[in-house]
């Protein structure tokens, strides 16, 4: 019997500690992917170490969609005025393009440094400082921090205007947020429709025709171009299948249930239209890096996918991005959603055989060993090409002939400025990044992975500073040049 007590005491003593610990996860707010929110009764969230959140999404939202598209509508000018505020005090946005210069389907490209340096600073005097007095003056130029989504909390796909325009006149399929706009001007994105070119027919040229390759005109641009296994392969990357924002579910983020969207609807033909999203393996919310979509030319000679690079071939990537990518890398939130399983051995295998064969512009400058045809170049351009691969350190990530070394490294770009949030974005390390290819590089603006760099004079000036190569003015111009022959 003595023996029977303590166990029945052992256990009230349980019970009550379990109940303690209940009725305190009851009344104790959580983090939704950064975001502090009131605690539903009786949810199981809330066991995380504190300031950490949760890693998931939450699936059952009790808030009905009439009230959610009021809600958001009515913060949508103060969110959009906020990061246009951001935009307007980091860069210079006017429309000033080059006059000698275009992309390949003659969009002119967009010339000049646009990043705003701080008051009394000259470029001259911050490659003359220290990472560390850059960091303590708080003197990084604001367009060298990492660029938050237009609403960094609330994330999700956003596309440019002009890409939803022309679906809703080809499909008459809605791309529209009722809750944020995109934010960056058309002029400093890439020219649209972009041209596709394929490696399997050079001789071509751009097979798009000037369009913008959809569900409605693929089968009419490609039967007889590609065989039957790409051509279904590309029938996928146009059709639509259900994302985190569009679908039909009350927490979707379109006024009206949406069929969802396409790869191309990122990667419009094959190349980008500079959509952006927020990456899908970084939690918590707030340092999720920013997104610039970036081009599929050229995929078959690349060996890295994924914003952590963790994929190592088209096919792995194709499937992940239908599987986890489309819901900001949560596979719960996905099943609830209409997640798309492809099947490996033929869905997967025949959008990545289509893939693989989007090709890079055509640099009528280059050699076939990636370098100048000094006959063709000029003066500019060929010492631009003498500090690409000597003092300006470019080619010992970017080597050739496509101008990747198929690599990751770590800038360590949180050298020059102390962590800070900057509109629900922490900036803070950004870790190892890919050596995205230069060949045609002129066509991809902005640049960097979060698109923080508009032009190629910015890239130009970020990675002077970063990597400490002291360049001239001179010699800086020079190397725009060659970067435009790529």
């Amino acid at each position: 019997m003595a023996e029977e007590g303590i166990v029945k005491i052992q256990y009230l003593v349980s019970l009550c500690a379990v109940l303690a610990v209940g009725a305190a996860l009851t009344a104790a707010p959580v983090t939704v992917l950064g975001k502090a929110t009131e605690k539903t009764p009786g949810s199981p969230r809330g066991l995380q170490e504190q300031g950490k959140g949760t890693s998931y999404a939450p699936v059952d939202p009790q808030e009905d969609i009439a009230s959610v598209i009021d809600r958001m509508k009515t913060a949508k000018p103060e969110v959009m005025k906020r990061q246009m505020d951001l935009l307007k005090e980091r860069y210079d946005l006017a429309n000033r393009p080059a006059k000698d210069a275009t992309m390949s389907r003659g969009k002119p490209i967009q010339e000049g440094i646009r990043v705003a340096l701080p008051k009394g600073m000259t470029w001259e005097k911050l490659q003359a400082m220290s990472p560390e007095e850059i960091r303590d003056k708080n003197a990084l130029p604001g367009g060298f921090f990492p660029l938050p989504h237009p609403n960094h909390p609330e994330g999700g796909m956003v596309f440019p205007q002009f890409h939803i325009e022309e679906i809703q006149k080809q499909e008459g399929r809605d791309l529209t947020r009722f809750d944020l706009d995109y934010d960056l001007p058309a002029h400093l994105l890439p020219e649209f429709p972009p041209p596709l070119y394929l490696t399997t027919r050079p001789d071509l040229g751009d097979v798009s025709q000037g369009k913008l390759v959809t569900i409605d005109n693929y089968y009419e641009f490609f039967n007889g171009i590609l065989n039957p296994k790409q051509l279904e392969g590309l029938r996928l990357l146009v059709t639509t299948f259900p994302q985190q924002q569009f679908n039909q579910t009350e927490d979707r983020r379109t006024v009206r249930p949406s069929r969802g969207v396409t790869c191309f609807e990122c990667h419009a033909n094959g190349h980008t239209n500079a959509s952006t999203h927020l990456a899908g393996d970084v939690r918590p919310q707030e340092l999720r890096h920013r997104i610039d979509t970036p081009t599929l030319r050229g995929l078959n000679i690349q060996r890295l996918f994924g914003s952590q690079r963790a994929l190592k071939t088209v096919e792995d990537f194709t499937e992940f991005e239908q599987r986890g990518a489309y819901f900001d890398g949560d596979h719960v939130i996905g099943t609830k959603k209409g997640a798309n399983i492809l099947e490996r051995g033929s869905q997967v295998h025949f959008m990545a055989e289509f893939q693989e064969l989007l090709d890079f512009p055509p640099a009528p400058k280059l050699g076939i060993d990636g370098k100048l045809d000094a006959a063709k170049a000029t003066a500019s351009e060929k010492r631009g090409q003498d500090l690409f691969f000597g003092k300006a350190k470019c080619a010992g990530c970017h080597q050739t002939p496509y101008y990747t070394d198929n690599s990751m490294h770590n800038l360590r770009v949180e050298r020059f400025y102390k962590p800070r949030m900057i509109n629900g974005r922490m900036a803070s390390a950004d870790g190892p990044i890919k050596t995205f290819p230069l060949r045609g590089i002129k066509d991809s603006p902005p640049y960097l992975h979060d698109g923080r760099l508009l032009t190629l004079e910015d890239a130009v000036e970020f990675f002077n500073l970063v990597l400490g190569t002291q360049l001239a003015a001179e010699e800086k111009q020079d190397l725009v040049a060659f970067l435009r022959v790529l």
